[in-house]
């Protein structure tokens, strides 16, 4: 009975052991695995930091771009009725954003044929989105070459752990593969992460910018629908 009791207890012990090695393996921290990825996590780091500062840099930029006073259409529109264009080109000019911009090149153009008008507005309109739309293909391109980085982590993970398997011989221990298997997976994982937030952001921007070219859009229809009001 005794001797049971006995076996019982080290039984407990040992899996007391064991709950705490496992323990300590889930309390593996980040830093920690990231490192055992090796240099090729480098790369990944650096994107990853890329992707934060376009995301958040472009994403300032586009909500400036699409806040306009509500009434700034209204303002211009009794400022050409009241024959005052040139309270209308001040008040564009005081006004920092891409419609201010467009109604400004639109009123320059007055007195010229309507198309005139409307191309040089378009032509506003274009570089204002691509001035928006800066740095977007490089978050693109994040999100396209983080996971392929990743990938390439992968395989030379493989090829470590198969050369030092080769070299092992008949001493093979799972301890000798770590080192390899550590590295593919976790460059993996890192190039995914990166790769899925990078795209998420990007097309968030890229609805944001829609968005702004929407307003460009109905402002500028607005402003030649003005234009091609009678003249009373």
């Amino acid at each position: 009975m005794n001797s049971l009791f006995m076996l019982l207890q080290i039984n407990v012990a040992d899996s007391l052991n064991t709950t705490v090695t496992e323990a300590g393996e889930i309390t593996l921290s980040f830093w920690e695995l990231a490192i055992k990825g090796g240099w090729i996590m480098v790369p990944i780091l650096f994107l990853s930091f890329v992707a934060v500062y376009i995301f958040f840099e472009r994403y300032f930029a586009i909500k400036r771009a699409s806040q306009t006073d509500i009434n700034f259409m209204n303002k211009i529109k009794d400022y050409i009725h009241d024959d005052k264009i040139d309270s209308a080109m001040a008040l564009c000019q005081s006004t920092n954003s891409p419609v201010a911009r467009m109604i400004e090149k639109g009123l320059q153009r007055i007195g010229r044929p309507l198309n005139d008008i409307n191309a040089a507005i378009e032509t506003v309109g274009n570089l204002e989105i691509t001035t928006l739309e800066k740095s977007l293909p490089m978050l693109a391109t994040v999100s396209g070459a983080a996971p392929m980085i990743g990938f390439l982590g992968t395989v030379m993970g493989m090829i470590r752990a198969f050369y030092d398997m080769s070299n092992a011989g008949n001493n093979i221990d799972v301890g000798l593969l770590s080192n390899g298997i550590y590295t593919a997976m976790v460059t993996t994982v890192a190039g995914l992460m990166v790769g899925i937030l990078a795209y998420l952001a990007y097309n968030i921007l890229v609805a944001k910018v829609e968005k702004v070219i929407f307003q460009l859009e109905a402002n500028t229809s607005e402003f030649m629908d003005l234009l091609n009001e009678p003249v009373e």
